[in-house]
């Protein structure tokens, strides 16, 4: 495993760690939803099946989040999560692992990200897993957001405490609310004709799966949607970990 530090388009650190295979087959890009990191159980999870697959696989936090990336999670916005992982994969271009096509997977707001880029660049991806998605920032405002959005836009504040960090208190703008009505997954959705892998927690209140099953409705490509069971928004128990684990393994080895 190797980290290193690279700038983005605004000259902020993104910390990035590549695993790399004897003989790889491949290139994926792994990518964590809105204030995670790329250390978190559920993003290593995902990224070791890429790698035991012969993936050389890609992991970064993306600056504004709580990782070793530049920024402040108060700033984060869906915009900003997409140019970081733009600008990582463009840098990833300069190396001499680099494979087109590749494999994007992220989770959540990572999620929204690895299909925006796969619609604005279908040739370049090979296959999709946006897990547990965030589907279209309208719809994440309605759903989850709306019983604070009156005060958020007031006071231009949001805070909750963090699901991962007992006793973290997380604040976010109301800009990041401004900014997430301007994407949507649905909106370009005919470019997404690569082979699609959806999976989501049951118990998911973020992106839930009703609105998991209206995207895989309307997706017209090689689609597969997985439900775990008794399982949250952000994947922590090992029991759902395996069972992720396996469902992705089949899912790759089916590519190839």
């Amino acid at each position: 495993m190797e980290k290193l530090f690279i700038k983005n388009r605004h000259d902020k650190k993104i910390a990035v760690v590549i695993e790399k295979p004897e003989k790889p087959i491949g290139l994926a890009f792994v990518m964590h939803g809105l204030g995670g990191i790329k250390s978190a159980p559920h993003i290593t999870t995902f990224a070791k099946v890429f790698y035991d697959n012969g993936y050389t696989t890609i992991r970064f936090d993306a600056t504004h989040t709580y990782g070793e990336s530049e920024g402040n999670y108060e700033d984060a916005t869906i915009t900003n999560y997409y140019e970081d992982l733009e600008d990582v994969i463009a840098w990833a271009k300069s190396q001499p692992w680099y494979q087109e096509p590749f494999v994007l997977c992220g989770h959540s707001l990572g999620g929204i990200c690895s299909g925006l880029y796969a619609e604005k660049y279908p040739e370049r991806i090979k296959a999709l897993a946006p897990l547990a998605t965030v589907i279209s920032g309208r719809w994440l405002l309605e759903d989850y957001y709306k019983d604070d959005l009156v005060n958020w836009e007031k006071t231009g504040w949001l805070a909750a405490e963090s699901g991962s960090r007992p006793g973290l208190m997380k604040r976010l703008k109301w800009s990041y609310a401004k900014d997430s009505v301007k994407h949507d997954l649905l909106d370009k959705l005919e470019k997404i004709t690569m082979p699609t892998l959806l999976l989501v927690g049951e118990e998911d209140i973020p992106c839930p799966l009703f609105r998991q099953q209206i995207l895989f409705d309307k997706l017209n490509c090689r689609k597969e949607l997985h439900i775990i069971k008794n399982a949250p928004h952000s994947f922590r128990d090992d029991k759902h970990l395996k069972e992720i684990y396996s469902i992705m393994n089949k899912w790759l080895k089916s590519l190839n």
